[in-house]
């Protein structure tokens, strides 16, 4: 199947500041049509499994995303096929369908702790990138999200680091650095990185993307 788009990947441990970079990155593909994906909306469906069991699963290991499902989806948006990304939620643990199609992007950005991690995804990649983020403040972030944004209590957070979080960090995350083409500190100031990067963008995405006659229309 013929790749169309760019991919830019980005990866770095929980809360590092994945999400962060790809806007900022976005802002400045501002001309081409760019859209941000995370590998999170394809975690497997447990929706066949009870409930008390479902959060028994280690979202924190390579297994629980449904590789198979995430490459086929983002050959297809590469090539510039319509797709709906489905939706996943953290409450019940389950996928569906989601709302979000996208088709004839120019380039497609995706994070996720497990975005350098899989070589099928790196072979598919222009760009990858890795936030590296001193472990408490990613740590003091999740325990802020997952209190908020998921309604955890801050026991079963911090329990869920040390049995999952932390050990496949170290076992699967951080060795995945070494496939970066740029590390980015998460926890300072970022600005300067993204500067020096901006070259190789407006170049590499930009000037080559509008060569082969892509399209420029906005999302």
């Amino acid at each position: 199947m013929k790749q169309s788009a760019r991919l830019i990947l980005i990866a770095g441990g929980t809360c590092s500041g994945k999400t962060t970079i790809a806007k900022a990155i976005g802002r400045r593909l501002e001309d081409l049509k760019t859209v941000i994906l995370s590998h999170d909306n394809y975690y497997r469906d447990l929706a066949d499994l009870p409930i008390p069991e479902r959060a028994k699963v280690n979202f924190d290991h390579p297994d629980s995303i449904d590789k198979e499902y995430l490459l086929g989806d983002l050959n297809e948006m590469l090539a510039g096929k319509a797709v709906n990304v489905p939706d996943y939620s953290f409450v019940t643990h389950s996928r569906s369908e989601g709302t979000l199609c996208i088709a004839e992007a120019d380039v497609i950005i995706l994070e996720g702790i497990f975005a350098l991690y899989y070589p099928e995804l790196i072979a598919l990649s222009d760009l990858k990138i890795y936030v590296d983020t001193d472990a408490d403040t990613r740590l003091a972030r999740r325990i802020g999200r997952d209190i908020i944004d998921r309604g955890r209590a801050v026991e079963g957070v911090l329990d869920q680091y040390l049995q999952t979080v932390k050990p496949s960090h170290a076992a699967f995350i951080e060795p995945s650095k070494k496939n970066a083409d740029v590390i980015i500190p998460g926890d300072k100031e970022f600005d300067k990185v993204l500067y020096m990067l901006n070259g190789y963008l407006l170049y590499e995405l930009v000037s080559k993307t509008r060569k082969h006659g892509s399209r420029t229309d906005p999302i």
